[in-house]
């Protein structure tokens, strides 16, 4: 008879087996994106959805990202879900977001003042769902400050009140400073009850993409298999950092609770004179 493993050895059999996998599914979405371009946003909480697909792929932030896709230059890209709702030339990969139910860490308006009494907003300039997520909550309470752009990040922490996003924002969160935090995505559950979408799969309508979808769903799902593997190995903040805010504040899915979360953001777009505000086409 073999001898029994001991308690060590079966680990590092199961480590040794699950990296055999981890190789296997990485090699079969290498080199599968061609002859489409994709981009997405270079932040840690988009990880999970570009695995296995990263040296296929260009990063840049939201707003850059939009430029791209309007000026035909990419042919679907991880988007701020405004850059969809405002524009009527895009599809939506269904099933597949960048989302929060509650607080999400990596947007928010970092404030001195109390909201009532702000008159005007620095805003992050990559930002494009924020702003308009921030201008919709501070309406519903009768609020309608000015928004100038953010010279730079380097100026955040001299602003009375600031829009940040992304990583960045998660730097200003966890360094020093005198501001209040408020949470848009905690903001967001306590008005609505509802998940918010920041961002999704935008397809550029008109072009046969059946491979593409086929192969950005690929991603999410070897992402979320491996989530233990992104979050013990990206050097991102700490450890007890990416367990919570990749495991806990994100989620990545696109169901009917989100749909919901996502109309009633259309709703008050409209209702607020944001816009025009076109209905999304979300395809499988």
């Amino acid at each position: 008879m073999a001898p029994r493993e001991s308690a060590e050895d079966l680990a590092h059999r199961f480590e040794r087996e699950a990296r055999l996998v981890r190789e296997h599914r990485e090699s079969e979405l290498s080199n599968s994106l061609a002859p489409f371009r994709v981009g997405s946003v270079p932040y840690l909480n988009a990880v999970p959805l570009t695995r296995g697909l990263e040296e296929e792929i260009t990063f840049l932030p939201p707003s850059q990202l939009a430029i791209k896709l309007q000026q035909n230059e990419l042919d679907a890209a991880l988007v701020s879900v405004t850059e969809v709702l405002f524009n009527d030339r895009y599809d939506i990969l269904d099933g597949v977001a960048v989302a929060s139910l509650g607080e999400v860490k990596s947007v928010f308006l970092a404030h001195k003042q109390p909201l009532a009494e702000i008159r005007e907003i620095y805003c992050d300039t990559a930002s494009l769902t924020s702003v308009n997520l921030l201008k919709v909550l501070l309406a519903e309470k009768n609020l309608k400050p000015e928004f100038k752009p953010l010279p730079s990040y380097d100026a955040a922490p001299q602003c009375d009140n600031v829009l940040l996003i992304g990583d960045r924002g998660i730097d200003f969160l966890l360094a020093q400073h005198p501001h209040e935090i408020w949470d848009l995505g905690a903001a967001w559950l306590e008005m609505t009850q509802l998940p918010f979408v920041y961002a999704v799969w935008a397809l550029r309508r008109g072009m046969e993409n059946d491979l593409l979808r086929r192969q950005l769903r690929g991603a999410k799902d070897f992402g979320l298999d491996t989530l233990e593997h992104i979050i013990r190995t990206r050097t991102e903040y700490d450890l007890q950092f990416r367990q919570d805010y990749l495991g806990w504040h994100i989620h990545y899915h696109l169901g009917a609770d989100e749909k919901r979360g996502l109309a009633r953001f259309i709703e008050l777009l409209r209702k607020h004179g944001f816009g025009p505000v076109f209905d999304p086409r979300f395809v499988s």
